[in-house]
């Protein structure tokens, strides 16, 4: 029997539906990368770290929380958190550098990758969030100064999850079209009292205007009902995000807050932290009020009994409706429904029916985890080497490396080990990737074995990329093996 799953597989493989192009690929951790370095030591962990990720437009890519973006991130689309104790938003995964944690990086969140399939028709995902204020310095401070033979300090030695003061976070997200994105947010509370949660699902732009001196038109969001926020791109077209209900619909742009970051003067009014200052320090001027901007966010502020839950849905659509509530009710169940149980068909006959129940549980959330762990990774190294215009910290670009790579240019979509530890490519990792990924798509397998062959990845010696720290490092010749 062909599933449904196989017959998408087969309409994107000949081209006639881009079921492809929405999916998780976004990265979880773009501060701290070797693209956003602009540094004259190198050390990009140091250069860009997670304080300034909420204030500083990121340059080469774009990161969040659960979060999806189509196939070139021009318009993503996440979720942001906070619990009314936390400094700052939650809107992206917090860890810690490779200089402060006793055994080098490391992510300190709890967030699992529950199913998806190949095409991203059926995606599920759960974050915890504390309801106590997160403990950033506390991390920082009790890694910093264990040695490296004693154990790591987690998030969960804290205390912040004690008695069950958590939420627990799911986001689904089901496409009815290529183009038509259900998503669904479910939020427990594990607690034994009632809490307060700001959830915020954000949208917003890559900025890709800041950095020319070529006028360019420049994307828009704007609000165009109490329910309805309309995204509007010169390359992409128009896009919409219904909310199930009438909440504030708040607006700023995704632009430096060059004030706080490098003690000058904005440029814009409102910055990429506009969002953030709005909640969490009741700046109300810090958001558009003409509700206009390239970042954007809805508020439900909401209490949740003990032991109970709240349902937030939404829908990401090139459909422009005649209302909003026409975006909801049986038929958004049914897409939703009907996706899963498609999943459920597609993996059982992918998953060898002799495992147990538990270990077949356990094999398609490790499918997930492979196919959320797809990036979109932007690095055209001569443009890099060569950009026009620099952070205020920076008079003239200052780098070595890579520079023999200055062909290389990426903006595709790869399977990376991991979207906090690796928001970059990895060839050695990448073609282990591909044997997993032949079970359940092997027409993504086969693309991503070729993308390091292509002329713009391989170097003139035949050598293939390593990674971004650097791309001439040597790996074993395990892509032969994996073809």
């Amino acid at each position: 029997m062909v599933t449904t799953e196989e017959r998408r597989l087969q309409e994107a493989r000949d081209g006639n539906v881009s079921w492809r192009k929405w999916g998780p690929y976004l990265s979880e951790r773009q501060w701290g990368t070797v693209r956003e370095d602009y540094s004259r030591s190198g050390n990009a962990w140091e250069y860009f770290p997670h304080d300034q990720a909420r204030s500083r437009a990121y340059r080469w890519g774009e990161d969040g929380l659960a979060g999806i973006s189509d196939d070139r991130q021009l318009l993503c689309f996440g979720m942001a958190l906070w619990n009314g104790k936390d400094p700052i938003l939650k809107e992206r995964l917090f860890g810690l550098t490779n200089s402060e944690g006793n055994h080098g990086e490391d992510v300190k969140e709890y967030y699992f990758y529950i199913d998806s399939t190949p095409t991203h028709s059926y995606m599920k995902y759960l974050f915890k969030y504390p309801q106590a204020a997160y403990p950033y310095s506390d991390l920082v401070d009790t890694n910093r100064g264990r040695t490296r033979q004693e154990l790591e300090y987690e998030l969960m030695d804290t205390g912040v999850f004690d008695d069950g003061r958590y939420f627990d976070v799911y986001v689904e997200y089901a496409k009815n079209t290529p183009e038509d994105l259900i998503i669904r947010l479910t939020v427990h509370n594990r607690g034994s009292e009632a809490a307060l949660l700001h959830l915020l699902p954000t949208l917003w732009f890559r900025n890709t205007w800041s950095w020319t001196r070529v006028a360019c038109t420049k994307p828009r969001l704007t609000r165009l009902d109490e329910r309805t926020l309309g995204a509007f791109h010169p390359e992409l077209g128009e896009r919409y995000l219904y909310c199930d209900r009438a909440v504030p619909l708040l607006f700023t742009e995704n632009e430096t807050n060059t004030e706080r970051v490098f003690k000058v003067a904005n440029g814009s009014q409102y910055v990429k932290d506009g969002i953030n200052d709005f909640i969490v320090h009741g700046r109300r001027e810090a958001v558009n009020p003409d509700s206009v901007g390239t970042k954007a966010a809805a508020h439900y502020e909401i209490t949740i009994p003990a032991a109970a839950r709240h349902i937030v849905e939404l829908r990401l659509s090139d459909r422009r409706l005649s209302s909003a509530g026409d975006a909801f009710g049986p038929a958004f169940d049914d897409v939703l429904a009907t996706r899963l149980r498609e999943a459920d068909e597609f993996y059982a006959q992918v998953i060898p029916t002799n495992l147990s129940n538990d270990a077949r549980l356990v094999a398609r959330q490790a499918f997930a985890g492979m196919l959320w762990s797809k990036q979109f990774y932007y690095y055209p190294v001569r443009q890099w080497m060569e950009d026009e215009v620099l952070p205020s910290d920076c008079e003239r670009r200052v780098t070595s490396r890579n520079k023999e790579w200055f062909f290389l240019e990426s903006a595709d979509i790869f399977s990376m080990p991991d979207k906090w530890e690796y928001p970059w490519f990895a060839a050695w990792d990448l073609a282990f990737h591909a044997v997993t990924f032949a079970l359940i798509d092997p027409e993504f397998a086969k693309e991503q074995l070729w993308l390091m062959l292509f002329e713009q990845f391989q170097h003139p010696n035949g050598q293939i990329p390593a990674y971004e720290w650097e791309f001439s490092d040597l790996n074993p010749p395990v892509h032969a093996w994996a073809v």
